[in-house]
Parts: structure tokens; sequence; C-alpha cells
């Protein structure tokens, strides 16, 4: 079988002031037409790095020190930036993981996807609309010759991610680069748009460059995996190999930290139901939409009708398919957005409606998002990150202020030394962990995780996962987790609510759902999850 791309003993380092800081070391990997090669680590091992030395994008102070790295026979290694411009996108695909900053805001979906038609000459003006609109379909986008109308910001996480890969297989290239391509969809759009991947590779014999975090995904929908360590590539082989009989000590704590639907529920503390924290009935919020083109408007139910109760001391979550409400209820709880229909009351009254109500009602109310580099401002420290919600609900002098940001660090497992770095200086995981720490600044008695650890690899996600269920027991905290990670799920939840097109469709204990799901949409999600019955 002829190989597609070649890396032969590859090293990138990057440049820091007046030294050269190794990040890729002698990594030496194939990719044969039609196959699928995952590459899989924590972060920081290497892995996006690597898949940036194939199509030549690194960072301005990165520098490739050695090795070769070989399309379809021919050395791009040194190839002029004219000519990578050429290969970028006709032979060689990519998908990023973080569609918003990939997506132009200001230009229309459609138009984006037919751009990369037309740069590579293969479709100009209605033809390359009317494929652009295709290739939306075939990601699984409904309604695309109205979607492709719309701009980024009327899409869904989930969507826009879609977008993305409609944009990376539009010139059917050679050699595709899906850089955690599904992290931020729901089980069943990832199963779509991994099935869609599979599909190309058949067709037109594409070789494929997975880079995850999710070893479920890599041994469900590669052929070979190869395993990055600290900048190392540390094992490779089939992805039965190396999920079924690991070599290397750091596979092994990979495999260890994936949760799986075998894998033991821990023992939960007795949940006190008779008083609520939080108590959500009938909750309902419409949207004015835009309708086609021009200004014409339209109502959108994004959520019809939801109610659930927290209990103290629990983790409640939702979960659900991109687009199903989850968020929405969530900014509703969080005071962000207000219901159009229903009621919510909190520690048995009834929600603030007064500006200064409502921010007394956000001490005791805190959000945990997905994306904690979004989160955080990237010009202000970790210690004033963390220290702002303090300074702003006007909470102890400066140094009283100090010693609460020192206290926190501590809880969330930071060393102290971390108070004065930026965000871009720290890993994902340590992001999400001031992110935390930052939420827990005002003593809250809820916190709203909004796909929390969704983006996290699983020996950080396991981390963070472990961290919030022992500051539950310390701090007697409750917990709204929204996810759509189902098996994450099953392992931390006390209650779980199923929601599609703005509704609960089935509500029960992680043992119900899971093992006696009553509706069908929920047995599509359990059916949908990459290695389903494997255990961790």
């Amino acid at each position: 079988m002829t190989n597609v791309l070649e890396l032969d003993d590859v090293s990138v380092s990057f440049r820091v002031g007046s030294r050269l800081v190794p990040a890729v070391r002698s990594v030496s990997l194939a990719v044969a037409a039609g196959e699928t090669l995952a590459i899989v680590g924590e972060s920081g091992s290497g892995k996006s790095t690597t898949a940036s030395v194939i199509n030549r994008l690194l960072a301005d102070n990165g520098v490739i020190t050695s090795g070769r790295v070989v399309l379809d026979g021919t050395d791009i290694t040194s190839l002029p930036e004219a000519r990578m411009r050429m290969l970028r996108g006709a032979r060689i695909g990519l998908v990023p993981q973080d569609p918003m900053s990939n997506l132009d805001p200001v230009m229309r979906v459609g138009d984006q996807v037919a751009e990369a038609l037309e740069v590579h000459g293969l479709a100009k003006g209605a033809a390359a609309a009317a494929r652009a609109v295709q290739l939306l379909a075939a990601v699984g986008i409904a309604e695309p010759e109205r979607r492709a109308r719309q701009y980024p910001h009327e899409f869904s996480g989930g969507m826009r991610q879609r977008v993305l890969l409609a944009m990376g297989l539009a010139c059917s290239p050679r050699l595709l680069i899906a850089d955690e391509p599904t992290s931020a969809l729901d089980v069943t759009v990832q199963r779509l748009v991994l099935d869609q991947l599979k599909q190309l590779t058949a067709d037109l014999g594409t070789a494929v460059v997975l880079i995850t975090h999710d070893l479920a995904i890599a041994a469900e929908r590669s052929d070979r995996i190869a395993v990055m360590f600290r900048g190392e590539v540390v094992e490779t082989g089939t992805a039965a190999e190396v999920l079924r009989h690991p070599r290397h000590d750091y596979t092994r704590r990979l495999i260890d930290a994936v949760p799986g639907l075998r894998t033991e529920i821990p023992v939960r503390p007795v949940v006190d139901r008779a008083a609520p924290l939080l108590e959500v009935s009938g909750l309902g919020k419409v949207f004015r939409v835009r309708s086609g083109r021009g200004l014409v408007r339209e109502d959108f139910a994004a959520v019809s009708d939801v109610s659930f109760t927290i209990p103290r001391n629990a983790t409640v979550s939702l979960v659900g398919e991109s687009g199903s409400g989850k968020s929405t209820v969530a900014n509703m709880i969080l005071g962000l957005e207000p219901p159009t229909t229903g009621s919510m009351r909190f520690d048995g009254a009834d929600y603030p409606t007064g500006r200064r109500a409502l921010k007394a009602f956000r001490r005791r109310v805190q959000p945990v998002f997905q994306n904690p580099y979004a989160s955080l401002d990237p010009r202000y420290p970790v210690g004033r990150s963390i220290e702002e919600p303090l300074e702003v609900h006007g909470i102890g002098t400066e140094s009283e202020r100090r010693r609460r940001v020192l206290e926190l660090l501590e809880q969330v497992s930071l060393p102290a030394e971390l108070v004065d770095r930026l965000p871009h200086e720290l890993s994902g995981g340590q992001r999400q962990r001031v992110a935390i720490a930052r939420a827990l600044a005002l003593r809250p008695e809820l916190v709203v995780l909004d796909e929390a650890v969704s983006a996290l690899d699983v020996l950080v996600q396991k981390q963070i996962l472990d961290l919030l269920a022992r500051l539950q027991r310390e701090l007697g905290l409750s917990y709204l987790f929204i996810s759509h990670d189902l098996a994450v799920v099953r392992l931390i939840s006390d209650d779980v609510h199923v929601m599609r097109r703005g509704e609960i469709v089935e509500s029960g204990t992680p043992a119900q759902i899971f093992a006696a799901p009553r509706h069908d949409y929920t047995r599509a999600l359990l059916t949908a999850i990459p290695g389903r019955g494997q255990s961790a």
C-alpha cells in the first residue's frame, strides 16, 4: 500500500528568547492511502505540533530542526510558502478544533465553504454555491440551503465544527488532518462526522491523521494508533494492539483514565431531596431569529416546558445533542437570559429581578465554561483573574483577597507560583483549574459546569472530575453538569435529564437511564457512544 504521508525523524523546537526549546523529538510516522492514523496523548504531548509540521503551519517561532515531511513522494519540508499555499486545502485538508476562531464572523457560512472550491479552481459562482450546500448536507446540517445563508454566530458550536469539516473535505484532499474534530460534538453528530470521514477514505483513498484525546474514538475509528508523550512517539501499533496490550506505562495510564459504560460507578452520598436548592418549573425560551433572506424574523422555541430540581450537595446532569437547549437552560439559571415562560426558585425564593438583587444572587451561583482560555482575560495574570469577582463584589481588603486567591489555588491543587502567570503560559488543564478557582471565589452554593471537561484529555479530565468530587464533599456544592459525554455523566451524576429539541424526554438516575433507557432518543445516544461496552 502506497504511503501518502511519511514523517522521517522529525524534530521541532520553538525559539524562546535566545534559546531553542524542543517540542517534538525524532518522530517517524507513515500513513497509507485510505488509512486512518490516530495520534493520541495528553495536552502538551506534541500532537498538534506534529500536525502543524505536516502542513507547515507552525507558529512563527517554530523551527523544524531535523527530519523530512514527505507527501506523495515529494519532500515538502523546505518548499517555498507559495507552493505550500497551493497544497493546503487542495492536497492537504485541515479540520481544526476551534470553529469560532477559524470561521469568518462577517461572512456567510455557505460562502466560506464555496471559497475553498473557488481558491483552488474547482468551481465558481453558482456551481460553487450549490456544491457548498451539498457539502453542508453531507456533514449533517439540516436545511442546508437556508443555513448556507446564515452567519457563524447563528450556529451552535457543534454545527460550526461541521462547517469546518465541510471546508476540509471540499477539495477531496489526498491527506486530511483532523485536529480534535469531534471534541465539541455530541455523540450522535460525532458518529455522523466520523462516518463521513470513513466514507471519504473508502471512496477516495484519502489518508487521515486524526489528532484526538479520546481513546474510544481512536480505538473505534483508526487503523493504527501512535501514542505521544513529552514530544516523543512512545508506542505505535494497530488500534487493537495498543488498546488491548499496551507496552508503555504512559499508554496504560491513558487507558486506565478513560471512563466507560462498564466502569464501576463510585458510591455517592445519599441526597436529601426534601428541600431542593433549585426548582425549575415549565421553563421556556423563545428567540426571534432571521428566516431566509432579508430582515424577516420568526419565533424559535429553544426550550419548551422544562422542569427539574437540583437537591443540595447533588450533581444533576443535562445531556443531549447540540441545539437541544442545554446551554440555553444553563444561561437562564445563571440569570444571563430571561425565560419567556415558566418559573425558577432558588433556596425557596423566586429568582431576583432587580439589578442589585441579581448581583447578590450571582454570588451564590457561578459558571465554569468549556473553554477556559476564552473565559479568562488573556491580559490578566492568574491571581488577578481569581481575585476579580471578590473585587467586583467588594469583598475583603487587598491583602485579604490575596490570601483568598492563594487559598483557592491550593483548593484546586495549583502551586502558588502560578499566581503571576498569564493564561497562555498554562496548560489546558491548569487553565480549567483556574476557572474553577475563580468560580469558587465567592463561595457559591451552585456551580453550573457547561461542557467543562469535554475539551480535556482523559488524564486531565479525570483529575478535574476528581477535583470536582472532592470540592463537592468539602464545600457542600451542588452542580448542574452539562455534557455530551455520557460515560462521564454516568459516573458523576445523581440525576440525569435527557434533552431533545428543547424538551426533556427522559429523566432518572444514571442506573435507570443507562441500564434501561425508555425513550428511543436516549437509546440512540447510548448506541452512538464510541467504544460502547468497552471497559475503561
